[in-house]
């Protein structure tokens, strides 16, 4: 085995080995040479090569978004180093263990003219767990300082689950190898041991069992994050009522995952009704805008938010926070709760289930569109699959929908960008050896286009691209689609396709421009191919809000 022969480059590698961070994106570049000789020889480290820098980061969230383990991106100096943020602040947002090792040039070449140099020293600092700025010297004090500053660096990511920064100037020669390591740093392990609750919870059991109205709302969650027993206990209780969404990966008969489709055309009475007494939040960010307004107008007596990092005031009406995760909480509190006599479920399990009608007759009734398109694809997933979404008009498409419980689902709703979703749906499907289905938009695919590009697209990987030829979501916000460039400015329409795309990275093509073709493309589209596969539907530009309009309308 050969090592690079610079010692802060075999330090990097040898932390990095010890915490078991075994994945490593690299981009191509001449500063960073001494890691990517450090972990490309290395056997211990699976190592991959990714040009694109955002696309590099977000592949590398893929895989940390499955494997929940920190996973390093490396890249040279300059504006390569910019190109990370993206994923970065998504990693910040969704609580997703990224390690971002930037190679440098050393501090005397910074700012006086010399090319491929930027201050990057703390330039993630709004978006970053912790910043290690390493420095040059092979004396004992230098090694010990980046040794700690390494250290410190990646039991972050590993204990706290976010990004990280580890900043690494290296001088010329580059490219120099040794057969020997020089250098044996001493390994902090990282704290992994679970937060416990330390306080008295029967004050809030009270408080708990004393209430007829409490809502449960729960944002991103990965699966199995409860054990079904707590989701049990929830499910059989009369005055308690479970909001979940798409990417809650949580599943009872009487929780409500359809939260914009059950909310929307209430009454005055209806809506005072919903008001809960007690709210208790978990999970990620929530998507259903609808749900938001209504608790900001409508606000509880008492909110409670669980999560081991932080408490977003998202209702500003916050009173307690519970520093724990949700499996552990509900393991201490719900043993102690009891059942009540109460119409709160059961009222709006009825209005759920008389909607539910609604949905299914009005989705018998209109021809080709986004939301029949979405009709269409959900029920065609294959069972204990991996679905990942892309952002904007995808995401809230598919909160409409019911999906089958064996199907884990996944979103960048961190930030909620378009940027990056393809990338990071590669990256989980490689990490996850699960079949996998990504389900985008089109400007959210082609503004990601260079995901493509890219060695590591596992064989059954299926992308379903609707092209509604540009941002249908600004036909579906509120807003005046009258006004002068509209089309161009936030629709930003346009006549691309991929199929040049496929052909270009080598994946299967298809196309369907109707409820048959769509049909008959889906019964070939999840067999086994030697390559992945791409079916692009183009559905009606002009039409689909209408239809959408006509959904709501139909629902009330």
């Amino acid at each position: 085995m050969k090592f690079s022969n610079i010692p802060l480059a075999q330090t990097i590698t040898q932390l990095c080995l010890a915490k078991e961070i075994k994945h490593i994106v690299i981009c191509p570049g001449s500063r960073n040479a001494p890691l990517t000789i450090a972990f490309s020889e290395n056997e211990n480290f699976s190592v991959f090569s990714i040009v694109d820098e955002r696309c590099a980061a977000f592949f590398a969230l893929g895989i940390a978004q499955q494997t929940k383990h920190p996973v390093a991106v490396i890249c040279t100096s300059g504006s390569a180093v910019l190109n990370f943020y993206p994923a970065i602040a998504e990693a910040f947002y969704s609580d997703i263990p990224l390690v971002v090792i930037s190679a440098d040039r050393p501090k005397n070449f910074i700012d006086i003219g010399d090319g491929q140099t930027i201050r990057q020293e703390n330039v993630f600092a709004n978006h970053i767990l912790y910043s290690a700025n390493l420095v040059i010297g092979q004396d004992h004090d230098h090694q010990l300082y980046n040794e700690t500053q390494i250290n410190i660096a990646l039991n972050t990511a590993i204990e706290i689950k976010g990004p990280v920064h580890i900043n690494a100037p290296f001088e010329e020669p580059l490219y120099g190898m040794v057969e020997d390591l020089q250098v044996r740093p001493q390994h902090v392990p990282a704290n992994h041991a679970p937060k416990k609750i330390e306080e008295d919870l029967s004050e809030f059991v009270t408080v708990w069992n004393n209430a007829k109205r409490k809502l449960i709302l729960v944002g991103v969650l990965h699966p199995n994050s409860i054990e079904q027993k707590w989701l049990h206990v929830l499910a059989n209780d009369a005055s308690v009522l479970v909001f979940t969404e798409t990417t809650s990966n949580l599943h009872q008969e009487s929780f409500v995952s359809s939260i914009d489709s059950l909310i929307d055309g209430l009454s005055e009475e209806d809506l005072k009704n919903l008001q809960p007494e007690i709210l208790l939040t978990f999970g990620g960010m929530v998507i259903s805008k609808k749900i938001k307004n209504f608790l900001r107008r409508y606000q509880p007596e008492h909110h409670w938010h669980i999560d081991e990092k932080k408490a977003y005031d998202t209702y500003f009406c916050l009173t307690k926070y519970f520093e724990v995760s949700p499996q552990t909480f509900f393991s201490a509190f719900l043993p102690f709760t009891e059942k009540l006599k109460s119409e709160y479920q059961s009222n709006f399990i009825e209005i759920k289930n008389c909607k539910q009608v609604k949905h299914n007759s009005f989705l018998q009734t209109i021809g080709l569109s986004d939301l029949k398109v979405f009709d269409v694809l959900l029920k065609s997933l294959p069972k204990n699959s991996m679905l990942q979404l892309s952002n904007s008009a995808t995401i809230r498409y598919a909160q409409l929908f019911l999906i089958s419980p064996t199907i884990s689902v996944f979103c960048n709703r961190g930030t909620s960008g378009i940027d990056g979703s393809t990338s990071t749906a590669i990256g989980a499907a490689y990490a996850s050896k699960t079949r996998t289905t990504f389900i985008t938009g089109d400007l959210s695919f082609f503004y990601d286009s260079n995901a493509l590009w890219n060695n590591y697209i596992p064989n059954n990987f299926r992308i379903l691209l609707i092209n509604n030829n540009g941002g249908g979501i600004f036909r579906i916000l509120q807003g005046n689609k009258d006004i002068q460039n509209f089309e161009t400015f936030f629709e930003t329409t346009h006549a691309l396709t991929a199929k040049q795309l496929c052909k270009m990275y080598s994946i299967t093509y298809q196309c369907a421009s109707n409820e048959e073709e769509i049909h008959q493309n889906i019964k070939s589209f999840y067999l086994e191919s030697n390559r992945p596969i791409l079916l692009e539907i183009l559905t009606p530009r002009k039409e689909n809000d209408t239809i959408l309009l006509d959904y709501f309308r139909n629902l009330k």
